[in-house]
């Protein structure tokens, strides 16, 4: 697709109000435009939360890698037989029907995928998975939310140890079976979804990460957010390396094709 041309990494977009009005904006953090242009060194495209009108195919064959992104809300409960949210729990259902068809052609067409905190969870639905809700909520299980603290360091900073599968990408990526990961999510997996492998899960037995089996292309997921630590984490900074390392693997035969 592009020899000399840096690839076009897909950024999923929340629908959020902004301003005096709440007018409403699609949005993404910067973190993630930065890991994008600093790391994976491709151009960062915006992927809005269009609901239905989003064409998915068009994306798909433009595309060269998505990252699916965190965020506060939560997918919609009755996309995997779940039941109804508590009164006041935050979804974005324009973000759910841009993203769960993306993860599904982004997987069949090939295309490198990294899918961070609600990123993990839709892949999961996507597949078929199901969710717990509230995981502070579940006997036995920590509560995994964001510090509330001014300090955005301590928000961010490590809260918990992993134990990572020896012998799966992460290993490989990690070089140990176990590290210190951030923690700023409620949900978490339940059931996996269909071609699903965990790679890694807390001292709880929360799955915090995941990788689709037999696809073309790297299709993976992480409950924490590498996006927040990878200039001063190595194991950060490598999940996004091996994102890139994926995304030009896709590109080589597409681009000896073109030439």
């Amino acid at each position: 697709m592009f020899t000399n041309m840096k690839p076009l990494i897909g950024i999923s977009c929340c629908t959020k109000l902004f301003g005096t009005y709440g007018t409403p904006n699609h949005a993404a953090s910067d973190t993630y435009v930065r890991a994008t242009d600093l790391v994976v060194s491709g151009v960062p495209v915006l992927v809005p939360a269009n609901g239905r009108r989003a064409d998915i195919a068009a994306l798909v064959a433009k595309l060269d890698g998505i990252i699916f992104t965190g965020s506060r809300s939560n997918v919609q409960p009755e996309l995997y037989q779940g039941p109804p949210h508590a009164e006041g729990t935050p979804e974005d259902t324009m973000r759910d029907s841009v993203t769960l068809p993306l993860f599904r052609g982004a997987i069949a067409a090939g295309i490198p995928v990294l899918a961070i905190c609600r990123g993990m969870q839709e892949f999961n639905v996507a597949m078929g998975g199901s969710l717990h809700q509230r995981l502070q909520d579940l006997p036995d299980r920590m509560d995994h939310g964001m510090p509330m603290h001014p300090n955005p360091l301590v928000r961010t900073g490590k809260a918990h140890s992993v134990r990572i599968v020896r012998g799966s990408w992460l290993h490989r990526i990690a070089g140990s079976t176990e590290i210190a990961v951030n923690s700023l999510h409620n949900q978490g997996i339940d059931r996996l979804g269909a071609g699903l492998v965990a790679e890694a899960v807390a001292p709880d037995g929360t799955i915090e990460a995941i990788r689709a089996t037999g696809t073309p292309a790297l299709a993976v997921g992480i409950q924490w957010h590498p996006e927040y630590d990878w200039d001063h984490d190595a194991v950060s900074r490598r999940i996004f390396e091996a994102f890139a390392e994926a995304v030009r693997e896709r590109a080589q035969p597409q681009a000896a094709a073109a030439d």
